[in-house]
């Protein structure tokens, strides 16, 4: 053999070498080849077997978009099993089912977080309009373990959750809109807070403007309970004008006061027409420099330049033709074309009737579509009498058609984040049922949606708010098809709770020695965690950076601490939470957990460091 012929031999070992390691890579770790963000997402190297499955439904063809890890590919493939994605790829697939989704978008199914009760109605406008998940955070029940029983027997096609909502559980004591609780009744009103979170709610909501009676007195112990549990409170904010006394920025700047008190994430509703309109540059400038200080506040907006509410509101007190500027033929009653006059309004407003009120300026829906924390939400549901805004029908569709494609004020990639990702990210914290929501990836819920960006519209308007949106194609919930070639399927009805769950420390911990020293070992859902401050005494500087939540860890010359806490056992009962927190060691980041005060550590990366 020649001197090439070697050269030529050699190369061919050194390519199967390469051949074999890649395929031990993914034999070793299945989900890498389509895990987010890395350059073989979606599988450049798929097996042989995986292939050769045949899956429950295949989507073939379609532009594929996973807002999570930006993966945006036209003519990719989407493999689903037993409810779930069990692959996104470029190569073939086989399917009992195959939907063709050439030409079409394939995204993850939106979440409605700022909806109302999933009435039997209103949920199939949802379906129709792209909605997968309905939460009724704006609003909700005081009585979280009747409310999802109700709706787990009315077997409906989205999946359905609520917020502790303050407004109800204050009506036990008879009090009125403009009455302030006492503080035998805030101490009852908490404890029933916290009963509810226990039962599943997924966080507690306050509407200030509807009921200007509830002062900081109540607010501020529901705020620390929303704390210690992990999960956001929403507001509607107090003012929604720029008339003194009492404007936007007073109501912004109470909510990022109770933030700071607290500590508690904070979700301001509908920031076009409560706490931004008239000022909304000035509005998000402030929540802006909120979060730039390490606050956790997050919003919403629904695309439309006017609002809805029901004329014998609050929002109607005196005065409202100033501080909406606005005047009686500026109100149309929902559902009908009727504008009113100042004597029919004092007719509809006895009966309770929803207006429409066209008060928004357009460019503050803009202005709060481009904030990157600004999500989706409809702030409405159909409900029968079609006495509501259209926003309950077409939110969504109006979003990428209207905003998306043809103004081009966001992304399609990020006007689908706003409507699936950021609704799941702001609750998922305490409902690890949302962890599988709003991505398109392996091991991700087939909750799916599948429409033309070229032709989808809202359809719903204030006359008509019933009508269903146009150019969606397929809506998957779970794996079932309950929107089938733009037609709805009534048989589908798969919709599963979406609770808040807690793990509390249960039993005595562990000991682990490192080094002559011994630590208190807790287990977090088989992990076995460590005090982070034992670090210190192994060598570690710790600082901890309060906007980011990160703690980086670094090697210290300074003598250890004789004692860190880190030996001492957390007491039996104590939460353990999912705070978003992280250790940054060696270059790595790991996720830490919080009992009480304290963060923990997985111990397996506190002996990577040994």
């Amino acid at each position: 053999m020649n001197r090439n012929e070697h050269q030529k031999d050699g190369n061919r070992k050194r390519y199967r070498l390469f051949v074999l390691l890649i395929i031990a890579v993914i034999a070793c770790c299945p989900g890498w080849y389509h895990s987010g963000g890395t350059s073989l997402e979606g599988s450049q190297v798929v097996s042989q077997v995986v292939l050769e499955k045949v899956y429950d439904t295949v989507i073939t063809g379609g532009r594929v978009i996973n807002p999570e890890t930006k993966l945006d590919k036209k003519g990719w493939n989407v493999g689903i099993s037993n409810g779930q994605i069990a692959i996104v790829t470029p190569k073939p697939l086989k399917g009992k089912r195959v939907i063709d989704a050439f030409g079409l978008v394939v995204a993850p199914g939106f979440i409605d977080n700022l909806s109302y009760d999933p009435n039997p109605l209103g949920v199939w406008n949802k379906i129709a309009d792209g909605v997968t998940t309905n939460i009724a955070m704006h609003g909700g029940t005081s009585t979280p373990e009747e409310w999802y029983g109700y709706y787990e027997k009315k077997q409906l096609p989205v999946h359905f959750g609520a917020s502790f909502f303050y407004t109800q559980a204050r009506y036990r004591y008879e009090l009125d809109r403009y009455d302030s609780a006492h503080p035998d009744q805030i101490t009852q009103l908490v404890e029933q807070a916290e009963k509810a979170l226990n039962n599943g709610a997924l966080g507690i909501s306050f509407s200030l403007e509807y009921v200007p009676g509830i002062t900081a007195a109540e607010i501020l112990p529901l705020m620390k309970l929303a704390y210690d549990y992990n999960v956001p409170v929403y507001f509607h904010a107090r003012y929604s004008d720029m008339e003194e006394p009492g404007t936007n920025l007073d109501a912004l700047k109470e909510l990022i006061g109770y933030a700071k008190k607290t500590g508690a994430a904070v979700h301001i509703d509908h920031i076009n027409s409560t706490g931004g309109t008239f000022s909304m540059k000035q509005s998000l400038a402030l929540l802006d420099a909120a979060r730039k200080q390490g606050l956790d506040i997050t919003s919403c907006v629904y695309p439309y330049d006017y609002w809805g509410t029901f004329l014998n509101s609050t929002r109607f007190d005196e005065g409202w033709q100033s501080r909406f500027r606005i005047t009686f033929k500026d109100l149309q009653i929902a559902g009908t074309d009727h504008r009113l006059t100042e004597e029919t309004f004092g007719r509809y407003r006895a009966e309770g009737k929803l207006a429409v009120a066209y008060a928004i300026p357009e460019q503050d829906v803009i202005d709060a579509l481009k904030a990157p924390y600004v999500m989706i939400g409809s702030d409405a549901i159909l409900e029968p009498g079609n006495n509501n805004h259209p926003r309950a029908s077409g939110t969504y569709a109006r979003t990428i058609g209207l905003y998306a494609r043809e103004k081009r004020v966001v992304t399609l990639m990020e006007a689908l984040k706003k409507m699936s990702l950021m609704p799941a990210q702001r609750l998922e914290k305490q409902a690890p049922a949302l962890r599988k929501k709003g991505r398109i990836a392996k091991g991700m819920d087939a909750d799916i949606v599948i429409f033309d960006y070229k032709t989808i519209t809202d359809r719903s308007t204030v006359e008509h708010p019933e009508q269903l949106s146009g150019g969606i194609r397929y809506v998957l919930v779970g794996g079932q098809v309950a929107m089938d070639k733009g037609k709805l399927n009534k048989s589908v009805h798969i919709g599963q709770p979406i609770r808040s769950e807690f793990v509390r420390v249960n039993g005595g911990a562990d000991k682990r020695s490192w080094g002559v020293r011994q630590y208190a070992i807790v287990d977090y859902k088989g992990t076995p965690y460590v005090d982070v401050r034992s670090l210190e005494q192994q060598g570690f500087k710790l600082v901890w950076n309060k906007v980011t939540h990160v703690v980086t860890a670094t090697s210290s010359s300074q003598p250890p601490p004789s004692t860190s806490g880190a030996e001492i056992a957390p007491a039996e009962g104590q939460l353990m939470l999912e705070r978003g927190y992280q250790l940054e060691a060696a270059g790595k980041k790991t996720a830490l957990i919080s009992i009480g005060s304290r963060m923990f550590v997985p111990l397996s990366i506190l002996e990577g460091l040994k």
